[in-house]
């Protein structure tokens, strides 16, 4: 038997709160959605539900070593998934967040080996985007690795999920294309402050910031 392909459902500002509730629903049965962010579409699921992460590193085809990142829709959401925030990681989310910043930080101790790949760490974006930030809000975090098979371009469209992965999830929340462009910066902050990518913000703008506070690079002159 083919697998039901998974239906859309569209973004509303006035029906939010009844598709937070099936996105929540959902959320809680180990289900897997592909939700727009600020760049293309992504796999969500609850990051604290085993089955729920087995299933995306499943149908993401993951490597193994590779973390998966988190998004959050306010700042008090941060909390259960580290164990400190680094003085560096305080500047740079009072800097730009919400925004395209993945911060890696030191992974609070329950956290998954599916959602750290072992590494003790875990890296939190909290979203800029309206659409996909009142979600979360409401839904709490999730998951935000790219809607594809590994290896393959990201979706800019729910139309793209559906062709893909539309037999592999169990909803599509569509708000029309995604920007795509590039991703967002990572730093590490966990010892010395490193870029792992750069991305929308760039390393002249993140040093800039950092000197402001008397922090550096790693490498970086004083």
């Amino acid at each position: 038997m083919v697998p039901a392909m998974a239906s859309i459902d569209s973004y509303d500002a006035a029906t939010v709160p009844v598709l937070a509730d099936r996105m929540r629903r959902l959320l809680g049965q180990a289900g897997l959605l592909a939700l727009p962010t600020e760049s293309f579409y992504g796999l969500a699921v609850d990051p604290f539900n085993e089955q729920a992460l087995a299933k995306l590193w499943q149908v993401k085809g993951r490597s193994d070593g590779k973390p998966i990142l988190l998004l959050i829709g306010e700042r008090s959401q941060l909390e259960p998934f580290v164990q400190r925030v680094p003085p560096a990681a305080t500047v740079l989310m009072n800097a730009f967040w919400p925004g395209p910043l993945t911060i890696v930080f030191p992974a609070a101790v329950r956290l998954s080996n599916k959602v750290t790949a072992g590494t003790g760490s875990v890296g939190i974006r909290q979203s800029a985007w309206q659409p996909l930030a009142e979600l979360l809000r409401r839904v709490g975090p999730v998951t935000g690795t790219s809607a594809n098979r590994e290896g393959l371009p990201p979706p800019c469209t729910a139309e793209e999920v559906q062709r893909s992965l539309g037999n592999r999830v169990d909803l599509i929340v569509d708000a029309g294309p995604t920007p795509g462009g590039r991703p967002s910066t990572v730093i590490d902050v966990q010892g010395p402050i490193r870029i792992v990518r750069e991305g929308a913000i760039t390393r002249e703008i993140i040093v800039r910031q950092l000197a402001s506070h008397g922090m550096y690079l790693d490498g970086e002159s004083r």
